[in-house]
């Protein structure tokens, strides 16, 4: 019994993450400025840090990702049971995959696969936060496979009503 109160939990936190991570949009929308006169417009304006993450996108989205993928980790490994550290570490080892994945170009003009992948890479992140020890394979490609399925959902549902 104590089996399937542990599988339970672990489906459905990932469930809810994956829930929270479609809802929340990946990046904000950039703002058109059109400029007269004999002023040139430079693509990088700011400097320091966050000069830095304008000339280099991938790198804040693998930071973002790596940020808010250790929270969900660390909430999922205390919520299990299974250290709130380790699940912070493997959190933050999805999370850049997850930054990356919806920062590529190639994906953003796949969007069905992009939600596909992330649901997946969810998945397998929260499940190997949520288990440990004996048949853990089993329970990580249950919680992999149950992130595939929501992120195919949630881009085909994208896809078509919005």
């Amino acid at each position: 019994m104590k089996y399937f109160v542990s599988q339970k939990k672990t489906l459905s936190v990932v469930a809810l993450a994956g829930l929270v991570f479609t809802m929340v949009p990946a990046t904000p929308a950039l703002a058109d400025t059109t400029l007269r006169g004999t002023t040139s417009k430079s693509k990088y304006q700011a400097t320091g840090v966050k000069g830095y993450f304008q000339r280099h996108p991938k790198v804040k989205s693998a930071t973002v990702g790596a940020g808010v993928g250790a929270g969900v980790g660390a909430v999922t490994g205390l919520i299990s049971g299974k250290g709130t550290m380790r699940g912070a570490a493997i959190g933050a080892g999805t999370g850049v995959g997850v930054g990356l994945v919806s920062s590529s170009e190639v994906m953003k003009r796949h969007p069905v696969m992009k939600d596909t992948a992330t649901g997946t890479l969810l998945g397998a992140g929260l499940g190997l936060a949520a288990t440990r020890g004996h048949g853990k394979g089993k329970k990580v490609a249950a919680a992999t496979a149950v992130g595939a399925a929501l992120g195919l959902g949630t881009g085909l549902l994208k896809d078509k009503l919005f």
